[in-house]
């Protein structure tokens, strides 16, 4: 046991005592960190506004037999643009709570945390609704579950893909038809988030079609995950 530095992104945070809160922190160099950050919750703490999701923070922690304490936390990125728009905070709590579920303790996950840092800067850069969806499928790719999106995942066909099949992982050809429908515009839009042209599709503008890819990326991280997302819920009710 000793002292170690690290940076991460502060997924989410709960009371623990009077005064104090249990951080847990999505870190580059040693996966999901849960924390406590002692004295947080009175008005004099040094670092408690430091520690509240999706803030990027450098921490100095003290490793400790359950819960490592937080020494030191200095902002590497408050992501303002995010904090002062509702719809860009819900989309960014719905990456915290998928990654909290994707990330294991203790476990290093230096990609999901490459992606996840990357997708907050791109949302706090751009409102546009395509950046929620592409961080759940490209996280689903480096957890090895990427989408198939480019072929029928039964036969291999390339052409004719009409539907998306959430068991089978991926489109479907009209003659192995199984799932709900997905419309040629959709499916563009898919293998270009899927096939690094990331920049062009974020530049779709807003219309049902992103709906449907934001339906369908929902969908299939819940799916992988086993459970329902409840910031998804707040968005689409705002």
């Amino acid at each position: 046991m000793g002292l170690y530095r690290d940076e991460g992104i502060v997924l989410r945070t709960h009371k623990l005592g009077e005064s104090d809160r249990i951080v847990s922190v999505m870190t580059r160099g040693r996966g999901k960190v849960r924390a406590v950050a002692k004295g947080v919750r009175k008005t004099r703490s040094k670092f408690g506004a430091r520690l509240e999701p999706p803030t990027h923070v450098q921490l100095q922690l003290y490793e400790g037999r359950e819960l490592d304490i937080i020494t030191q936390a200095e902002t590497i990125d408050h992501f303002r643009a995010i904090r002062d728009d509702l719809d860009r905070l819900t989309r960014a709590v719905s990456m915290l709570e998928a990654t909290d579920q994707l990330g294991l303790e203790g476990e290093p996950n230096a990609p999901l945390y490459q992606m996840l840092v990357g997708a907050l800067r791109a949302l706090a850069g751009h409102s546009g609704p395509l950046v929620l969806p592409a961080f759940f499928l490209k996280a689903l790719a480096i957890e090895g579950f990427r989408p198939v999106v480019d072929r029928c995942v039964e036969c291999g066909a390339s052409d004719g893909l009409v539907s998306f099949d959430l068991e089978s992982g991926g489109t479907r050809c009209v003659a192995d038809r199984r799932g709900p429908a997905i419309s040629p515009e959709a499916l563009a839009l898919l293998n270009d988030i899927l096939g690094g042209r990331l920049g062009s599709a974020l530049n779709v503008d807003p219309s049902g079609v992103t709906t449907e890819v934001e339906h369908l990326a929902t969908r299939a991280m819940e799916h992988h995950l086993e459970r329902r997302l409840r910031s998804i819920e707040v968005l689409h009710r705002g």
